[in-house]
């Protein structure tokens, strides 16, 4: 383990350093892209996740070298060929985790935390999880089934991590046409963080956004829909206990009061987020339903107008 470094501690300056140059930027421009209370608390949120990682490291290192020391199919080699097949198994992983994480509601009772600043600046990309680091990992258990050293993994998850700070911001617009085409890029994961019915649920790439392409959860930032960042109903605090439980605590309101089903009580865990079991709720697929039915019947009357306008002029 010591001959893999938590390169995550190493990068905090680079972090402190860039969110500097980044409000010194947004503010020449003129843009509102901080607040300082939100910031507090996504960095509050991120020095807790850090402070934690103390534990859940551990957790993660133990699960990973019993998978590695008793059931690995193979022994592959720390070597420079391993290393690049690792990132594209690790961003593979990485996809399917985040997107699982919008697609049910007991990964997204840990990352809506994530989501939960209605900012979208560098210090958003620090505002994770408390309790998502004690389970989440379990999609890449497969890695040292294969056979990649544990160490190795993590390493590479940390760098992953790492990656995805800089794409938290409005200070860049579009990168060249080829890097947006392969990379991940700020432009990409504005969309993951609207709250825009189009833009729901798309872009859960970490490096790679060609998971998206591939997959069918690709949607690209347009002009004319400016993304609205935070969730669909927000949680309005800067209460970090809050904001670090308070979907926890709902969840297990929905799945344990009232009258309800055994497999009802059970469903509301594996369920998307906005699901009810009386049929009430809506799911982001349903809220892009609707905007679309209106997108359309607002263009269809807009056609009318000129019409008409055009007839009687």
């Amino acid at each position: 383990m010591s001959d893999y470094p938590d390169v995550i501690l190493y990068a905090i300056p680079f972090f402190v350093i860039a969110m500097g140059l980044e409000l010194y930027v947004v503010t020449k421009r003129g843009l509102k892209d901080y607040n300082t209370k939100d910031a507090i608390t996504s960095i509050a949120m991120g020095l807790g996740n850090v402070g934690l990682g103390i534990f859940t490291k551990i957790l993660v290192f133990a699960s990973f070298f019993y998978i590695y020391d008793n059931f690995r199919l193979f022994t592959i080699p720390v070597t420079w060929w391993s290393f690049i097949l690792l990132f594209f198994l690790d961003d593979l992983s990485y996809y399917w985790f985040h997107r699982i994480s919008h697609e049910c509601r007991l990964f997204w009772a840990s990352h809506v935390v994530h989501h939960s600043s209605q900012y979208y600046n560098l210090s958003t990309a620090l505002r994770q999880t408390w309790s998502g680091g004690f389970y989440t990992f379990i999609f890449w258990f497969w890695l040292p089934f294969l056979g990649f050293h544990p160490g190795l993994i993590v390493l590479q998850m940390s760098l992953s991590l790492i990656y995805q700070f800089w794409i938290h911001t409005e200070a860049i617009d579009k990168t060249p046409s080829w890097f947006e085409a392969v990379f991940n890029t700020p432009s990409h994961h504005r969309v993951h963080h609207g709250s825009n019915p189009l833009y729901l649920d798309k872009n859960h790439a970490g490096i790679l956004i060609i998971w998206d392409k591939l997959f069918g959860t690709f949607q690209e930032e347009l002009a004319k829909e400016k993304v609205v960042y935070g969730l669909v109903s927000n949680i309005n605090t800067y209460n970090p206990i809050k904001i670090a439980f308070i979907e926890w605590v709902q969840l297990f309101k929905d799945a344990f009061t009232g009258r309800k089903s055994l497999k009802n009580r059970l469903l509301y865990f594996i369920k998307p987020p906005g699901w009810k079991h009386d049929g009430t709720g809506k799911l982001s697929a349903d809220l892009r339903k609707e905007w679309l039915q209106d997108t359309m019947h607002s263009q269809s009357v807009e056609k009318k107008e000129v019409f008409i306008k055009k007839a009687t002029g």
